[in-house]
């Protein structure tokens, strides 16, 4: 069957260069709705538009009287568009090169769809008067999409074979372990910041639900996790050292660590300098940088060549009569 993308397939062949660049701008501007969604909850914004998909019940776009935090959250809004344009073009480079990348197709089309269910649970976030949980999900989405288009990149420097693991399955597991861990640390940043000062709308405005949990306590929860983390980190790069990992895998570990760290200084300042709305935006930052650092990780420990690529053959043991 011809399609629009198979007809476009046979007058564009992008470059291996071209594929990757695609999935990069993907990457990039899932890391950037992230970021442009906490300044929208930063800066009160988040019922700048009172409804959903429109700004207000009579305007698709907000009105002068709803002031900067209308165009706030209308240009996040908007922001929507060019992550999806930033994905067609990951989708249709992966498509159109030769040979036709289909795993990447997928991981594009995947993250598509996962952009339409995080924009519809934005909407629900609205319609619900910025309910924390909603709140909570509609990040937890976005750092799923961050990691789709984290795998597309990574994926999109590498060939179609199988992949060949480098180093023993205990050390593979162990790499998953502390992506579990710090994906747990990054659900707790959720929970915290659905029981934590800053709400999304104005601080007068006291119909936004929140969490009904003490907000020390979870804190204190996600500095745990936080000293866990690091701990584990440090583990994983002394093992790797002890087992000698392959040196990509060793320096993304040692990234992970910095990063780690930098991002608990930068915790604690927030917290005792009352979280103020520059830092947590830092921290969100930080956060989704700390997600993709880890996620880099088990992705250094194998290998993929070309499907077309056959392994090399054995070198046959010397005989007994060639050795005389």
């Amino acid at each position: 069957m011809r399609t629009p993308s198979s007809l476009l397939a046979e007058r564009w062949q992008p470059s291996a260069v071209v594929v990757r660049r695609a999935a990069l701008a993907a990457l990039v501007m899932s890391i950037v709705i992230v970021v442009t969604g906490g300044a929208v909850r930063l800066s009160a914004s988040g019922l700048g538009c009172t409804t959903w998909p429109r700004c207000t019940g009579e305007s698709l776009t907000p009105t002068p009287e709803m002031g900067l935090h209308g165009i706030i959250e209308f240009t996040n809004r908007m922001l929507t568009y060019v992550l999806c344009a930033a994905v067609g073009w990951a989708i249709l480079a992966a498509r159109c090169a030769a040979p036709w990348r289909r795993g990447l197709t997928r991981l594009g089309w995947a993250q598509f769809w996962l952009v339409m269910s995080n924009a519809v649970i934005g909407g629900v976030t609205v319609l619900t008067g910025l309910n924390p949980y909603t709140v909570a999900v509609h990040l937890i989405s976005a750092m799923a999409l961050v990691w789709v288009a984290l795998l597309m990149w990574e994926r999109s420097k590498e060939g179609d074979g199988p992949p060949r693991v480098l180093v023993a399955r205990p050390i593979v597991q162990l790499s998953y372990v502390l992506v579990t861990v710090i994906g747990l640390l990054v659900a707790a940043g959720t929970l915290v910041t659905g029981a934590g000062h800053h709400p999304g709308t104005p601080k007068d405005n006291r119909m936004v639900p929140r969490i009904p949990l003490d907000y020390d306590r979870l804190a204190q929860v996600h500095a745990d996790l936080a000293f866990v983390s690091v701990g584990l980190a440090v583990a994983v790069l002394f093992v790797f050292a002890a087992v000698k990992a392959p040196p990509a895998a060793r320096a993304r570990a040692r990234e992970l660590l910095v990063v780690l760290l930098a991002q608990g200084v930068l915790g604690f300042v927030q917290y005792f300098t009352d979280v103020p709305e520059v830092l947590v935006g830092v921290h969100m930052l930080g956060a989704t940088l700390t997600w993709i650092a880890v996620l880099r990780v088990p992705a250094a420990l194998r290998v993929r060549t070309d499907a077309s690529v056959a392994s090399p053959a054995p070198v046959p043991a010397p005989t007994a009569a060639a050795t005389v």
